[in-house]
């Protein structure tokens, strides 16, 4: 058999390193698509051995058994049975299991290794487990399981090499498992192979049960969910401003002094001084309060709390028309509603999976968090309440309440419009406690530093330039008085969607600024940037955004356009997502509409009520 053309198949649970570990071994080397007639994804890689010798890597979708129960398992049991139409079956089966929670995995590899297709285990989170004292006999574990078994750290520079050694040096004589004992009760073997080759210390369990006493009390549990979120929305205006006023000051000194080089009065003055730092500056500033968010995040998720908060709200949910298992993708949708869209795949029932798509982007994703901060420290006092918490932070915190509150709503109305009766029962296994590892928090944020410096790099900087252009042309005619603006095709198009806009109390700068954050929500704070810079504006106010705001805008305004942002028409990136998991044009129109239905009502009734008493 030829090495160059052998295919590896990477499988394992969901959540773990799996697809990390793929990325490791196959690096820039990959390439991404849908598997045929289905929404589910398919990665592809070249692992290139330190022999020279190169391999075909597939990443498959996370499976808890190959008894499949969603399309992402079906997928992977007919690739690895080799049912699967222009996939061929697979010349190795690595298997990747989270070595501080075996008990959970290695019935999935049981179940793969019945398939009697050459295997290798990958014991990985080997970290982790050690730094939780978990012992295990990889020799005997590899003897008792009659196939190779290496030690990984997918999160680790170089994690994988005994992995890609081992793979390398077997190349032409890839083991196939031992046929099966007859023995059926996987559970029992489980039990079998843990008690002959992991020692896990009583300790840790006494202390995993004694926390899950309170974090999982039905009273007490929701409590610290609730405070720790508080906390969180809290940090993010009381840690950030430091930070964010660094940010603000370098961007308006780099600004000025690269406008200072070039013509005054020319075209490319006003592109570098109102477009791109009067536009882009005012959305980088925000950067810290979103690595607040999602220090905050990383480390619930490295801990292993999240899906003890899946339990927790459990009931809740189905109360509302949502499955348990619906909370990982909506908490995955605050950072972006697209990976929490994508994550619905792990739901079987295909109406709660449809329910949890629509419901998704009301979940306050990151790319909101400029506005709201932005709106929120021009309007809301710089005070404390109860001389304890920050007025600010309230407020945002009630904003992530509402579009939570929203979500469960707008699922309830869909429960009750299907008339569904039907009871889907959370089965989940709670993963050990652990502390956070610093390096995997800190990998984790600056894979975040990179997607938003690439969106500001790319798309943000992309729109902006294209909003000046539409703010400086045409030019006025000669003898025009008023701003230069208004006579442009931005102004145009602005006054014209302000009769649309004026009952919500938008005027024509916030009409034009929400057709840019369409794309990208952040982008209404770059294109306010621009268009109030275009319209005349003194330099240094057009780089605050929020004192000029603050003196032109009356309060009822500023609170109806957060009253908008919590239902807004999702970015069209999320709407062509909607399209591609449930194929339908449909659901697209639909979730487009009720969002602009709700955001355009909750606007309308945010400024009257606003106006009547302020």
């Amino acid at each position: 058999m030829n090495a160059q053309a052998l295919r590896i198949a990477l499988v394992g649970n969901p959540n773990c390193g799996k697809t990390a570990l793929f990325n490791l071994l196959t690096g820039s080397r990959q390439k991404v698509a849908n598997y045929a007639g289905v929404t589910v994804e398919r990665k592809e890689g070249q692992l290139i051995a330190p022999s020279g010798r190169s391999y075909r890597l597939l990443d498959l979708p996370g499976a808890y058994s190959l008894d499949a129960a969603s399309p992402d398992e079906a997928i992977t049991r007919d690739v690895l049975a080799g049912r699967r139409d222009g996939e061929a079956k697979p010349d190795l089966i690595v298997c990747v299991v989270d070595a501080t929670n075996l008990r959970l995995h290695l019935r999935f590899v049981l179940e793969v290794a019945r398939l009697g297709r050459p295997m290798v285990l990958a014991l990985n989170m080997m970290d982790a487990a050690r730094r939780r004292g978990i012992e295990i006999d990889v020799a005997g574990l590899e003897k008792r399981l009659g196939v190779p078994v290496v030690e990984t750290v997918a999160v680790r520079r170089g994690g994988a090499a005994a992995l890609v050694e081992r793979i390398d040096a077997m190349h032409n004589a890839y083991p196939a498992p031992p046929a099966a004992n007859g023995d059926n009760d996987l559970h029992r073997q489980v039990r079998g192979l843990l008690e002959a080759t992991v020692r896990v210390p009583a300790q840790a369990s006494r202390v995993d049960e004694a926390i899950d006493r309170w974090a999982l009390h039905p009273v007490f549990g929701l409590a610290l969910l609730g405070a720790m979120m508080f906390l969180m929305f809290q940090a993010v205006f009381a840690w950030a401003q430091p930070l964010m006023d660094g940010i603000d000051a370098g961007v308006t000194a780099l600004g000025a002094w690269i406008a200072g080089m070039l013509p005054a009065g020319s075209a490319l003055h006003s592109l570098v001084q109102d477009g791109i730092f009067g536009g882009v500056g005012t959305v980088l500033v925000f950067l810290p309060q979103i690595l607040i968010l999602f220090l905050f995040i990383l480390v619930l998720e490295e801990s292993g709390y999240l899906p003890r908060a899946a339990f927790l709200l459990d009931r809740l949910m189905f109360k509302a028309g949502l499955t348990g298992r619906a909370f990982i993708p909506l908490l995955s949708s605050f950072a972006c509603a697209i990976p929490g869209i994508m994550a619905t795949r792990s739901i079987a029932d295909p109406r709660d999976r449809l329910t949890t798509i629509l419901v998704a982007p009301l979940m306050t994703c990151s790319a909101r968090l400029p506005v709201y901060t932005l709106l929120i420290a021009a309007f809301i006092p710089h005070r404390t309440v109860l001389d304890v918490f920050n007025l600010q932070g309230v407020v945002l915190f009630v904003l992530y309440v509402a579009g939570i509150a929203s979500a469960m709503a707008v699922a309830f109305v869909m429960k009750k419009l299907r008339r569904d009766k039907s009871e889907h029962a959370l089965l989940m296994e709670l993963p050990a406690y652990r502390v956070p590892h610093v390096r995997d928090v800190a990998y984790g944020l600056w894979q975040r530093v990179k997607i938003f410096l690439r969106r500001v790099g790319g798309i943000i900087l992309a729109l902006t330039v294209l909003l000046w252009f539409l703010s400086s042309f045409p030019s006025p005619p000669p003898g025009a008085t008023g701003p230069a603006i208004d006579y442009s095709l931005a102004g145009m198009l602005g006054h014209a969607l302000h009769h649309v806009f004026a009952p919500i109390g938008f005027n024509w700068q916030i009409s034009v600024a929400l057709i840019p954050g369409l794309a990208a929500r952040e982008v209404a704070v770059s294109a306010l940037g621009t268009v109030y810079a275009m319209s005349g504006s003194d330099t240094a106010v057009a780089t605050h955004l929020g004192p000029l705001i603050a003196h032109q805008w009356p309060l009822a305004t500023a609170l109806s356009l957060l009253a908008w942002y919590v239902f807004a028409p999702q970015c069209m990136s999320t709407l062509a997502v909607i399209r591609r998991e449930t194929n339908s044009w449909r659901n697209v129109a639909l979730a487009a509409g009720y969002l602009f239905a709700l955001a355009y009502l909750a606007s309308l009734l945010t400024y009257q009520i606003a106006s009547a008493f302020t």
